[in-house]
């Protein structure tokens, strides 16, 4: 098995002591830092995470910060979601494209105030393109990376746990929307979001030094509703269909291959940089999209590579996610898929490091 060599290009994050003393078997590499993968084993962290609560160590979602008089045009420069009626408080999932309209990042915008913005990126290098828009159009903004660390609490019984350190009042937090609380006497933004479809909380750390003692606080007040440090889980993401940028798409795909049309108002989105592109697509329509995907019979290995989705010997699309659910006792997979194919209740075949399988093409993901 081989290691990661550490050095000060890997970033640790100001959650890591507490990481490491949880028993972390492994990690990836995401913006630069380490990102946890397993704890126990994927199985298992997947079946507590749907029944108790986890705190996970995602940092990594790195911060790129607008702030000045044009931090809301730059913005909406970026991504084809019409920004103009979101208000001081409220999270927003926006695709970002470049200037033919292909994925940069998928990340959620958090309006702090009208003229300071947090976009929590998925892992790319997409400060330098929010740079090279601010400057090249001559805004009146600061494009940086605060020292912000997201960590995030996710599980049935988050709510329990979050009202436990930060008070009662965090339940009233709606979806999507977050709230200013106090921790040790430093107010945080605390959204209600998560890369999970089991409901919870993120918190964005603003200052390192505050990394620990609050991972230390909600372990503590945790104890009886089996609190244990977690991580996105790759079984129930692909459930519950939530992409991963890297994986499942990439720069070379348009918002609306992605199946994130709907986040798309390129009539009324005046100023992104891709609006244009993406016009044609929208009326074009796309060619290929993603689509969940059932491989049928044993668990399939780890998908850490395109498998070709075929008809006979027509290429019909890729599974770019895949993974054995206990609960639907089935292979779960995400594939980008031709139009030809994408109707549900298609029969395809994939090719799997294991060999050809049988699958099917469906409509909604599992959960």
């Amino acid at each position: 098995m081989a290691l990661i060599s550490p050095s000060r290009r890997l970033r640790r994050t100001p959650f890591s002591d507490g990481v490491e003393a949880a028993g972390v078997k492994a990690y990836t590499v995401y913006n630069r830092m380490l990102l946890p993968t397993v704890f126990r084993s994927v199985e298992e962290d997947y079946r507590h995470l749907k029944d108790a609560v986890q705190i996970w160590d995602v940092a990594v979602e790195r911060q790129v910060e607008l702030r000045g008089p044009d931090a809301g045009r730059l913005m909406q420069m970026l991504t084809p979601r019409d920004l103009r009626k979101m208000q001081p408080g409220q999270c927003f999932y926006v695709p970002i494209v470049d200037e033919t309209g292909g994925m940069l990042n998928d990340p959620v915008a958090v309006k702090l105030a009208e003229d300071r913005w947090w976009i929590s990126i998925a892992d790319s290098d997409l400060l330098f393109w929010v740079k090279g828009i601010a400057y090249g159009y001559r805004l009146d903004v600061l494009v940086d990376e605060p020292d912000v660390s997201p960590l995030a609490v996710q599980g049935p019984k988050a709510d329990e746990l979050m009202a436990r350190v930060f008070g009662d009042a965090v339940r009233d937090v709606r979806f999507f929307r977050f709230g200013w609380f106090e921790f040790q006497g430093r107010p945080l933004v605390v959204a209600r979001s998560g890369y999970s479809k089991q409901g919870g909380f993120e918190i964005y750390v603003e200052g390192s030094d505050l990394g620990m003692p609050l991972w230390n606080a909600l372990m503590e007040a945790g104890k009886d509703l089996d609190v244990h440090a977690g991580c996105p889980n790759l079984i129930e993401r692909i459930e519950g269909g939530l992409l991963s940028y890297g994986n499942d798409m990439t720069d070379d795909n348009t918002p609306h291959e992605c199946g994130l049309g709907r986040f798309c108002n390129t009539n009324t989105a005046i100023g992104c940089v891709g609006r244009d592109a993406l016009l044609r697509v929208a009326q074009e329509g796309p060619v290929r999209q993603i689509r969940p995907v059932e491989i049928h019979g044993a668990p399939v290995p780890p998908c850490d590579r395109l498998w070709p989705v075929m008809d006979g010997d027509q290429h019909v699309g890729n599974i770019s996610s895949s993974a054995f659910s206990p609960d639907f006792n089935t292979n779960v997979s995400i594939g980008m898929i031709r139009m030809t194919h994408w109707t549900a209740a298609t029969e395809v075949d994939v090719v799997t490091p294991d060999g050809v399988r049988a699958a099917t093409v469906y409509e909604a993901f599992w959960q």
